[in-house]
């Protein structure tokens, strides 16, 4: 397989919104993936293509308020991909990325029933935070894992 990394482009919204639903096994998730990380993020925010076909993508960004920070917003590789190295090809390459604008940490949040989501992160190193972590940090009903990786 060969795998190219590339910036998001605004074309690759429709796409990546047709799939994204399915790739989470049918859950309602592209509401949360806005048009403006592949408008306004493009040079943190990644496509993967393994020999030309969309595998994956990151959407992330420099925090504006705490410029040593940075945030992955969403992730997502396609079922074929996935444990092909996918997703932390996607995450080196943002971490580049960032690190290139002086940012010195990455934050992200997951669920805490995703077990797949917390075994990854804690292999590409992320530690888990406490605090603001809990029940209510998305609002009542959405529980969530704060992640933090220094880089």
């Amino acid at each position: 397989m060969t795998l190219t990394i590339r910036h998001l482009e605004p074309a690759d919204y429709g796409p990546i919104i047709r799939v994204l639903d399915a790739w989470w096994g049918g859950r309602r998730m592209a509401d949360m993936l806005p048009r403006l990380f592949f408008v306004h993020f493009r040079p943190t925010s990644f496509a993967a293509e393994a020999d030309g076909k969309l595998a994956g993508f990151l959407a992330g960004f420099r925090s504006q308020t705490h410029r040593e920070q940075a945030y992955i917003h969403f992730v997502g590789v396609d079922p074929a991909f996935r444990a092909a190295g996918v997703g932390r090809a996607l995450y080196e390459r943002f971490f580049e990325a960032v690190r290139a604008l002086g940012v010195s940490e990455v934050h992200g949040v997951t669920s805490p029933v995703n077990t797949g989501s917390l075994a990854f992160h804690a292999a590409m190193g992320f530690e888990l935070l406490t605090g603001e972590a809990g029940a209510a940090y998305d609002g009542p009903g959405e529980p969530r894992v704060r992640l933090r990786k220094r880089i």
